[in-house]
């Protein structure tokens, strides 16, 4: 069992808009059932703490449903953990849930910052979906270079903006900011198809219709990771069984030569 920090939005309303948001529960819900199906523990943070704003839920989406009401996920998501106080060595890995909300206060967040770029620092898997990689922004790894950069990546679209009525009122766009930080490619499906990208230990999703594909990719990378581990551990143990042979065969030797 692995254990995920899913990160949320604290921003309640688009801009100055008065129009209500939060995280988008479609792209919290799918992956949470992926890693909860797979066995995984599923913890939650947020950018303020405390609980944070959501989208609508689609009452006729029964995993949405089945999120919103799991007494352990309610518990958790009643009062999050604020981003810049969570232990990043205590999780292998990082989804980061979209919403219009993320737009805002996603990429300045230097708590979300360190996080991320701990978790990949420590060889664990970061996933975001939709507006979710606009937390990517301005991470910085050890080695110098931004997470995104050199990379293939996907994120809500110029077109899923206009598509969405949303591309007067965000402060940018998400696709373009990638590119601008260094990521060679946006790739991207058409207005709202599912499109997920891999990139080395790096998993982004285009819109809410890749979150379950987003989970699905860090749930194989962290699979083999798993399977890494155990292979280790069995090298181990032989190697530890074949010292204490050796010394048992030792002393037997050393026995039998004293009489």
């Amino acid at each position: 069992m692995k254990k995920i920090l899913m990160v949320l939005t604290s921003v309640s309303e688009i801009g100055d808009t008065g129009e209500k948001t939060g995280y988008n529960v479609a792209e919290a819900a799918h992956p949470w059932k992926v890693f909860k199906d797979s066995g995984h523990f599923v913890d939650f943070a947020s950018i303020q703490g405390g609980q944070p704003p959501r989208d609508e839920v689609d009452s006729k989406d029964p995993i949405q449903v089945a999120f919103t009401e799991d007494e352990t996920t309610r518990a958790g998501l009643y009062n999050t953990a604020r981003v810049d106080v969570v232990d990043p060595e205590q999780y292998d890995a990082v989804y980061l849930v979209g919403g219009h909300g993320a737009m805002w206060d996603f990429p300045d967040s230097e708590g979300l910052q360190h996080l991320v770029a701990s978790v990949y620092n420590a060889g664990g898997v970061v996933g975001a979906v939709c507006h979710g990689p606009a937390g990517l922004l301005n991470v910085e790894l050890a080695n110098g270079f931004r997470l995104v950069e050199g990379r293939k990546v996907a994120a809500f679209t110029n077109d899923e903006e206009v598509a969405a009525g949303k591309d007067k009122v965000i402060p940018f766009f998400l696709a373009d900011r990638l590119e601008e930080q260094g990521a060679t490619t946006h790739v991207s499906a058409g207005v709202f198809e599912e499109k997920v990208v891999v990139d080395d230990r790096l998993v982004t999703g285009q819109n809410p219709a890749s979150a379950a594909g987003v989970a699905k990719e860090m749930e194989k990378l962290l699979a083999e990771v798993i399977h890494k581990e155990k292979a280790e551990e069995q090298h181990d143990a032989e190697a530890l069984r074949a010292e204490k042979d050796a010394e048992k065969n030792a002393k037997k030797a050393a026995a039998e030569a004293e009489h």
